[in-house]
């Protein structure tokens, strides 16, 4: 292997460790020391890599806060760092959707039904509300979101 490849082998290395260590220190940092953590992570230089452990940092948080009061709160906080990165702004928004579903609030079909393929499969697999799942079996973006939705009512439908 010559030296160039080497260097780069270093690099992508690198690139994997501060990902690990990344994500090890989002799930360890305390409520007050989170907004400075994702902060500092998305001013990596590698974005790619760094937008991609904001994200896997915020779907586990959500998932977490989704029933907690304080979602509203931390998803704001997380959609002000995030602005500028699109993706992630999504994300955040598709979170705070399946958050109103969840707690019962008002929520729009065409919202909905203009998700992303991952807010498809999510609300498919996390939310109780037959309505969701209805409109997602007869409107939903994939042929596996649809099936996925309809074999979840035949589910509810036979246990209820």
């Amino acid at each position: 292997m010559n030296s160039l490849n080497g260097a780069y082998d270093r690099s992508a290395e690198d690139e994997h460790q501060r990902f690990a260590r990344y994500l090890h220190e989002l799930a360890v940092a305390g409520d007050e020391d989170e907004a400075d953590l994702v902060t500092r992570v998305l001013r990596d230089p590698d974005t790619t890599m760094a937008q991609s452990a904001i994200v896997r940092h915020v779907d586990r948080r959500a998932a977490q806060l989704l029933t907690d009061d304080g979602f509203t709160a931390w998803s704001r906080a997380m959609a002000a760092i995030s602005a500028e990165r699109k993706f992630l702004v999504r994300r955040l928004h598709e979170w705070t959707l399946l958050r109103s579903i969840t707690a019962g609030e008002p929520w729009g079909s065409e919202e909905v039904t203009a998700g992303s393929n991952w807010f498809q499969r999510k609300a498919v697999e996390t939310l109780p509300s037959p309505a969701v799942l209805r409109l997602l079996a007869e409107a939903g973006r994939t042929r596996r979101v649809r099936a996925d939705a309809s074999r979840r009512l035949h589910q509810r439908h036979h246990r209820d």
